[in-house]
């Protein structure tokens, strides 16, 4: 028997298939074009920004530039400026960290530092600015805002807009009542222990910090929305987790008791009473809301004159500007599971106040403002020292503990020889 090798259906068909492959090869060629088409438009536009805003070589641009990425309202400064006397010292070379001693140097450039400020007192003793950036760059902290909207919550409880800390969020917020909100005392909303579920992974795409910026900026829904929808997964005041929401929903709490903005109330209550030298502005949502929980933008020395008033006690000169006590009550941890250290009851080892951080093993009574990428407003009572550190560093969670080594070594290389806590302000 004789077998055919022949198979003249299969040789009709395989042009056939190859011509469909090749039409199909085709199209999603076109459609990749057009997609990336698309996407080179986009950055062309007023959108343009946010598509790259934390991509590599990009940021940098685009962390002093955030009155194009996003809608935003103005700040003005006072013409009353605090001055700063000029007396320019070096950094030190080396820190002790992890055991060993490590280049400063090195480590600036590890960071991808932009700006650094040193303040001893009211004395500028280093300032420096890298990739591009310079005095007047209007830097975005991220979350160091959040140490901010601290501040004028304290200044509203002293007024009495606010009545306690343990008055409930929907006393205020009365459309917050369902939520994961509803009920929960502002204080435990100053300390990160609201209990509410909020992911804040920076490099999950469907997180919540990153899609609250989704819904909020691309379909225009307003923020407050987006938190009416969050719901709690543990009670109130019993474990510290950081979660962006709660300080964004305290600037609506801001909002609603003092009749004011939180960008107007910042600039009659600490911008211009503080002597901020230049205008700065905070980032909204597309319904003209202040983002809360970030966005506040401001020349680094600015930043160096609000963390000079955290080690002045709340003080410029003689005048009071923030209500006295309240910087002792913001940089304590006021329950066990906000202390700093190993801590069941806590997501991290460094401890909490009032919207600012306590490193473990502190000293010289210390505390830390901090934001994402890299962003810094250390304050050191003893020695009288304020670092003020602005970066693009995509490995910020590796590195805020060797960030407070060096601001250590910095304040005692230029502060002045440690005092008491009573002397220091009482801190």
């Amino acid at each position: 028997m004789i077998e055919s090798s022949s198979d003249p259906l299969g040789a009709r068909r395989r042009p056939r298939i190859l011509r469909l492959l090749g039409w199909g090869a085709l199209a999603l060629a076109l459609i990749a074009l057009l997609v990336y088409g698309g996407y080179r438009y986009l950055l062309t536009t007023p959108w343009g920004p946010s598509f790259t805003l934390f991509a590599d070589g990009h940021r940098a641009e685009h962390f002093q530039a955030m009155d194009q990425v996003f809608p935003s309202v103005p700040i003005q400064a006072g013409t009353e400026v605090r001055e700063l006397v000029i007396d320019a010292r070096s950094l030190p070379a080396r820190y002790p960290f992890a055991g060993e001693e490590r280049e400063t140097e090195a480590f600036l450039a590890r960071t991808e530092t932009t700006g650094l400020v040193v303040l001893r007192a009211d004395t500028l003793v280093h300032e420096e600015y890298r990739s591009g950036w310079t005095d007047t760059s209007p830097a975005t902290t991220w979350s160091v805002v959040k140490s901010v909207v601290s501040a004028l919550v304290g200044i509203a409880l002293a007024e009495g807009s606010i009545e306690s800390l343990d008055d409930p969020v929907t006393r205020y917020v009365p459309e917050l009542a369902g939520s994961g909100y509803d009920g929960v005392p502002l204080r435990h909303l100053l300390t990160m222990s609201s209990g509410v579920d909020f992911d804040e992974s920076y490099q999950s795409t469907f997180s919540d910090i990153n899609w609250i910026f989704i819904r909020s900026m691309a379909r225009g829904q307003p923020m407050l929305e987006y938190y009416a929808e969050l719901e709690r997964i543990r009670e109130p005041g019993v474990y510290n987790e950081y979660v962006s929401s709660d300080t964004g929903v305290l600037a609506h709490v801001l909002a609603r008791a003092t009749g004011i903005p939180p960008a107007r109330y910042l600039e009659s209550r600490i911008w211009q009473p503080a002597g901020m030298e230049t205008d700065a502005f905070w980032n909204t949502d597309r319904s003209g809301d202040e983002i809360g929980f970030c966005c506040l933008n401001a020349v680094l020395r600015d930043w160096a004159r609000f963390g000079l008033l955290y080690l002045e006690d709340g003080m410029r000169d003689r005048s009071r500007i923030l209500p006295d006590g309240w910087v002792t009550r913001s940089v304590e941890p006021e329950a066990p599971h906000l202390e700093p250290g190993p801590n069941p009851d806590s997501h991290w080892t460094f401890g909490y106040g009032y919207k600012w951080w306590i490193p473990e093993d502190r000293e010289d009574g210390e505390f830390t403002a901090i934001g994402v990428y890299g962003q810094y407003i250390y304050v050191n009572p003893a020695r009288g020292v304020v670092v003020v550190k602005a970066g693009t560093d995509p490995r910020f969670d590796d590195h805020d503990h060797e960030s407070v080594a060096l601001f250590r070594a910095i304040a005692r290389e230029v502060g002045r020889d440690p005092v008491s806590r009573l002397e220091a302000g009482g801190r």
